[in-house]
């Protein structure tokens, strides 16, 4: 049985994550936050800082690597490069050098860099390694943490690194109201780029037991539907003004196809089998 690291089991994803990976996992989450998740072993440490990282030594035989934790969208760029790269390059440093050859990690779809005012997708639906515009520091920072692991794979060529540009997660239970045309503000595509909690576990727990593959992945994950309440053009148009004259918008004037999200989730489902299930 496979014993798994999870780092951020004090926010609501690891928390669920834990609850759900321990019923047929051996689990130990660190955190910064004092947390009790029933099932797992639970650390208090920071993954950033190098010396808290000895506190895993007494687990020697950690299997897959769960990073969840990080600074978040609103962050300052140092904190994010300080965090989300050169603390996530402490953390894999660590275990790869203790033989953990599994590694799934949360990007973000912001790596793109669609917070900014200024963002315009070069490509809809966005690729899966849609290149970064970051210009806040955010989505820089979880960019450079996937090229943190292409560098590492680059070492070592045993080694399965999945990162996943999550979308905006909400709670299953939460009502959520869709985008309707109007002005652009930031952190626009998150607020129709959005998954279900319930979706993101099962997202996360079929990266954790996918066979081992070595190399680098990039996948959205995101659900199925924008959470529009017209089309996807008609939204864009709104919010772009002329701009959006410029972006081929072919795949949403197919029937059916209108409301699809604006990243791009065939790869995922193509290698991992994930499709979300939950609507919004």
């Amino acid at each position: 049985m496979p014993k798994i690291l999870i780092t951020g089991t004090s926010g609501f994803i690891g928390k669920a994550l834990g609850v759900s990976l321990a019923q047929k996992h051996e689990v130990i989450g660190l955190s910064r936050q004092p947390t009790d998740v029933e099932g797992i072993t639970t650390i208090q440490g920071d993954f950033s800082r190098p010396d808290e990282l000895h506190k895993l030594d007494a687990h020697s035989d950690i299997d897959v690597l769960v990073h969840l934790a990080a600074v978040t969208g609103g962050c300052s760029e140092e904190d994010g490069l300080r965090v989300n790269v050169l603390g996530t390059h402490h953390l894999l440093r660590y275990l790869i050098d203790r033989g953990v050859q599994k590694f799934v990690l949360a990007s973000s779809i912001a790596a793109v860099g669609m917070q900014s005012l200024r963002f315009r997708p070069l490509q809809l639906p966005m690729p899966d390694e849609h290149p970064c515009l970051d210009r806040d520091g955010y989505g820089f920072s979880k960019y450079m943490m996937e090229e943190v692991t292409r560098y590492l794979a680059r070492q070592n060529d045993m080694l399965d690194f999945i990162n996943l540009r999550l979308a905006s997660i909400v709670p299953d239970d939460r009502v959520v109201t869709p985008r309707t045309a109007g002005p652009l503000t930031e952190w626009a595509m998150g607020s129709i780029s959005l998954m279900r909690l319930r979706d993101t576990v099962r997202c996360l727990t079929l990266a954790v037991e996918a066979p081992h593959k070595a190399g680098v992945r990039i996948m959205n994950a995101v659900g199925a539907q924008a959470n529009v309440a017209g089309t996807v053009p008609e939204l864009l148009h709104s919010w772009y003004g002329q701009d959006a004259d410029q972006i081929n918008f072919a795949h949403y004037e197919q029937p059916g196809h209108e409301r699809d999200a604006v990243y791009d989730i065939s790869y995922i489902g193509s290698e991992l089998g994930f499709v979300p299930e939950i609507a919004f």
